[in-house]
């Protein structure tokens, strides 16, 4: 088959000579193509157009057409197959295949949306999505303007984590927006009313607290929030998958995302050819003031406290002032932390933990906590008279009774008897020596009395005596060499 310009050279050659023969010898050709060629008329060739032919399809075709935009392009062949066979269609499903691809492919050339791209101003606008990979779900927001993306890591997309990372975000960013743009999220919208979204109550008490407007996309169209729908697919790629991080570990998986965040945004951004982080510097100057306090985020849950100064959550304990006890008090369990408020102030913050254990804060109870004493509370006249001798007295019955002296009444009666006769500081003297060498019978006292003085007292061991030795002539070695010996 001749192209074009080989075509229009067989019609030069041919005005230039007037033959057919001519011409072909010219262009190195047949005189038959020649003539077909100046006969056809023109650089098409003379190829005669093949008349349209029939398809075993077509007599389905009105009713595939009329399908295809009744539901938006959206029903696939195989749902259409079995309507078409009633209709009359006889031929294969791949066949109808390809008529159901045309039908949809002229439906949309006459349906397009007509999109724009966004036009975004500074200070205007910041989108928020979901994403999930591995486990994990993964907060995504951008700063229309200046490209600013801030990623985190959730184990959930509810209402508490879905607010609790936008406050992170706006903080992050340094101001808030007028507008924050997200799809349809099912945390966020109480309801639609004739295509309208109606954001959850706790969405428009944060939105009031923040003071910016909650906008939803139409549904199902994310690309009117393809700005982060973008960033989803890049965080997916670029951090999740060749992240070094355990997937359950949610802590670090964050300390990633926040290095992740930092090394974008401050490279060149081939949209704007521009650095985010630079460009944020200019748009927080259009950007509304942060609250001073993030607000309640969350359902609020009360707690009284205990005697013990501690509540109950989750079936653990957790310690708050002792000033509390008796009051209820507002508490709060997010991102691992339980925190304890008291009008409006926090006034205790712990660690999450486990059901069954406790968390103590010692500043709670003034100090901490301090060691047990169990001090003995004398009832008789003789344990009276023996507990008045002081801490000596006191460490040798602990002692005794540690030791299983069973008779130990019958002993302090005769120990304090002994007062009389030797006197306090002289028993006091011998209750200490005995409690050193452990003795717990009133004999063992009365040994240590009836020896005096003269007993020796036992000291710990000093620390090693070390004096310098005296400097003795040496002689070296080959003095002492025997001479004629072999």
């Amino acid at each position: 088959m001749k192209s074009a310009r080989e075509r229009m050279d067989v019609i030069v050659a041919y005005r230039e000579v007037g033959t057919f023969r001519g011409a072909a010898e010219m262009c190195g050709t047949t005189h038959k193509t020649v003539r077909r060629i100046v006969e056809g008329g023109g650089a098409d060739g003379g190829r005669p157009r093949r008349p349209e032919q029939a398809h075993n399809y077509d007599v389905v075709r009105d009713v595939v057409a009329r399908r295809v935009g009744d539901t938006r392009g959206r029903i696939s062949a195989k749902r259409l197959l079995g309507e078409a066979r009633a209709a009359g269609y006889g031929g294969s499903a791949r066949n109808f295949r390809r008529l159901v691809a045309e039908a949809k492919a002229a439906w949309r050339a006459e349906h397009h949306r007509g999109r724009r791209p966004g036009v975004w101003a500074p200070g205007d606008t910041v989108v928020i999505d979901w994403g999930s990979e591995g486990g994990l779900h993964l907060f995504c927001a951008v700063a229309a303007w200046s490209r600013w993306r801030f990623v985190r890591f959730a184990r959930d997309e509810g209402a508490e984590t879905t607010l609790g990372l936008l406050a992170e975000c706006l903080e992050h960013l340094g101001g808030v927006p007028k507008v924050v743009l997200s799809d349809r999220m099912g945390c966020l919208t109480g309801g639609v009313v004739a295509g309208v979204v109606v954001p959850t109550p706790e969405y428009v008490r944060f939105a009031t607290h923040y003071r910016f407007r909650p906008d939803f996309c139409e549904g199902a169209d994310p690309e009117s929030k393809g700005i982060v729908e973008n960033l989803v697919g890049y965080a997916k790629s670029d951090l999740m998958v060749p992240a070094e991080f355990t997937r359950g570990d949610l802590g670090a998986a964050n300390q990633a995302a926040r290095g992740w965040c930092s090394e974008v945004n401050a490279q060149l951004h081939s949209e704007i050819c521009a650095v985010p982080a630079e460009r944020l510097l200019a748009e927080r100057e259009l950007l509304g003031p942060l609250p001073s306090l993030r607000p309640r985020i969350g359902k609020v849950t009360w707690r009284k406290v205990d005697r013990l100064a501690c509540i109950r959550v989750g079936s653990a304990r957790y310690s708050v002032p002792m000033r509390l006890v008796g009051r209820r008090v507002e508490v709060q369990a997010a991102e691992g932390r339980v925190r304890v408020l008291q009008a409006d102030e926090v006034v205790a913050d712990h660690p999450l933990v486990a059901p069954g254990e406790t968390s103590i804060l010692d500043e709670h109870y003034g100090g901490p906590r301090p060691a047990p004493r169990r001090a003995p509370r004398p009832r008789t006249p003789a344990e009276r008279a023996f507990c008045a001798l002081g801490p000596e007295a006191e460490a040798f019955l602990k002692g005794a009774a540690a030791a299983g002296v069973t008779k130990l009444g019958t002993e302090i009666e005769e120990l304090a008897s002994l007062e009389a006769a030797w006197g306090p500081e002289a028993l006091v003297a011998a209750l200490r020596r005995a409690v050193a060498f452990r003795r717990w019978r009133a004999a063992d006292v009365r040994s240590i009395l009836a020896a005096g003085k003269g007993t020796p007292e036992p000291t710990p061991a000093g620390e090693a005596l070390i004096f310098p030795l005296p400097q003795v002539p040496t002689r070296p070695l080959d003095a002492y060499r025997a001479e004629g010996l072999r």
